[in-house]
């Protein structure tokens, strides 16, 4: 049978199993999570982020969140959240739009 002249574009590969994450990242805002999470994802990298949330009445202050990347990704994704942590605080006042 002769090959198909446009062949279907392949689905992304499934993810491996046993594939080995490493945690790059950690924190007790969520939403900061959210906002590292995006940075990778934008540069490329697949991310998994995991609630390390603890029952409060046991463990107060407990928790938080992580961000795993593949192994082969590590540096990459540590450059990246480097670069984000350097940058400047938003407050209220920057954050206004003037007009």
């Amino acid at each position: 049978m002769p090959e198909p002249i446009n062949p279907t574009p392949q689905a992304d590969p499934q993810p491996v199993p046993n594939e080995r994450l490493v945690k790059v990242f950690d924190t007790e805002q969520e939403t900061e999570a959210l906002v590292v999470r995006g940075l990778l994802e934008s540069s490329g990298i697949d991310s998994d982020m995991k609630s390390l949330d603890a029952v409060q009445d046991a463990f107060p202050g407990v928790g938080g969140t992580v961000i795993l990347v593949r192994e082969e990704n590590e540096a990459e994704a540590k450059k990246i959240i480097e670069a984000y942590r350097k940058l400047p605080p938003l407050d209220d006042e920057t954050a206004d739009v003037v007009g």
